[in-house]
Parts: structure tokens; C-alpha cells; sequence
């Protein structure tokens, strides 16, 4: 009898135990990574940082199955500890993140997600001309070239103005107004600010990047 009423007891302390605890790790870029990313177009000898200064860095997410998950970016290493506090804050928040794996955002096509709704960092690119302006580059770099910006959801938090998203699962979040999950909040914007980090949907004009956080706003 003893027996049953301690299984009862074990079960009920399982079911009304808190979600998983919040981890994070700050890691060197494994020669795994480093080749996916060469192969696929997202670093090569010209970037303005090396290897040696970028880290992937593993947190713990909240998903929009309200389960907890392991979600990994690549970010310059000294932004990497301020991040993993940010990502803390939005894991204390609840806040959801669709997709944040390397393989979904370095891989093949195949493993890209079909929404397209990809949280990520580095990419060895130049920033993107503004389609108001015209022109096929700006002949600098984007903060995603040294691992200092990061995309949070992009369908859930779309570009819009000139130039904006095309993808139509984009479309519902064009409308600010009404708030759903995996959006942008005031929260996130606070979390993101707490290490001196700007937001893309707070820029002058029309033209908003609501998924782009960096260190300099742009």
C-alpha cells in the first residue's frame, strides 16, 4: 500500500514540478559548423571577422508548443554572454521562438523550415540598400557580418515598407496592432536593451525590420 500511495505521491510532485530550468553555454564554432557554413555561402575569407571571434551559443527556448527546447545562434564572442542574459529574460517571459537551430539556418535547402521562420545571427553579408533608395549594394557591412544582430521570428515579426516581406505567411503580422504569439514586445524590446542593443521596428519612417535587433539599432 505504501508502495501505491509514494507513486502517487512521485507523480503528483512530477506533474505540478516547474519547466525545465534555463541553461545556456558559450562554445567555439566546431570545424562541423564552420565547413556547413563555408559550403552554403555564410562565411568566406573576405568576412570582417574571424572564426576565432565568433561563438555558438546554446540557450534554452520557450517554443509555441509552450515546451522547452535548445536553441543554438553564432554570435561574435563578445556579445555572446550579453545574449545569453537576453535570452534568459525572453525564456522567463515565455516568450516562443519558432525555429533556432544551426542546421536550419547554415544547412541545405532541405533543412530549412518551409516557413522560413528562422531565429539567427551571423551571416557574412553586406547590409541590405533600402529599396527606397535603390541600388544593389551599400558597400558596408551588416551587423549579421560580425554576429552583432539577430532575427527573432521573421514571419511572426516581418520588414515591411519599401521593399517589404513577399512571403504571404507574413501577411497577418503587418497589422501591429493585434498582438500574437512569437511577435515582438515591449518586453522583448526591453530584454534586447538591457545590453545597449536597438530594434529594427523603431526606425524613422515607413520602413520597419520588426524582427532586427543589433548593436547599433541597424
Amino acid at each position: 500500500m505504501w508502495g501505491v500511495v509514494l507513486r502517487v505521491i512521485a507523480l503528483s510532485l512530477a506533474l505540478a514540478a516547474p519547466a525545465s530550468a534555463f541553461h545556456s553555454s558559450i562554445k567555439p564554432v566546431p570545424a562541423s559548423v564552420r565547413s556547413e557554413m563555408k559550403r552554403h555561402g555564410f562565411y568566406h575569407s573576405n568576412c570582417p571577422v574571424k572564426f576565432s571571434q565568433l561563438r555558438v551559443l546554446t540557450v534554452t527556448t520557450r517554443g509555441f508548443d509552450h515546451r522547452s527546447h535548445t536553441g543554438q545562434l553564432v554570435v561574435n564572442a563578445a556579445a555572446a554572454p550579453g545574449l545569453a542574459k537576453v535570452f534568459h529574460k525572453l525564456y522567463l517571459l515565455h516568450f516562443p521562438i519558432r525555429h533556432m537551430q544551426l542546421v536550419q539556418m547554415y544547412g541545405s535547402n532541405s533543412a530549412i523550415p518551409k516557413d522560413n521562420d528562422v531565429t539567427g545571427s551571423f551571416d557574412c553579408r553586406q547590409a541590405v540598400p533600402s529599396p527606397c533608395v535603390g541600388g544593389n549594394g551599400t558597400g558596408s557591412w551588416s551587423m549579421h557580418a560580425f554576429g552583432l544582430a539577430v532575427d527573432v521570428n521573421p514571419q511572426e515579426n516581418p520588414y515591411v515598407g519599401c521593399g517589404q516581406s513577399r512571403a504571404p505567411g507574413t501577411r497577418p503580422y503587418f497589422n501591429r496592432s493585434r498582438h500574437r504569439p512569437g511577435m515582438v514586445t515591449k518586453r522583448v524590446i526591453s530584454a534586447f536593451g538591457s545590453i545597449g542593443w536597438g530594434w529594427g521596428g523603431s526606425w524613422a519612417g515607413n520602413t520597419k525590420d520588426y524582427m532586427h535587433f543589433s548593436s547599433t539599432g541597424h
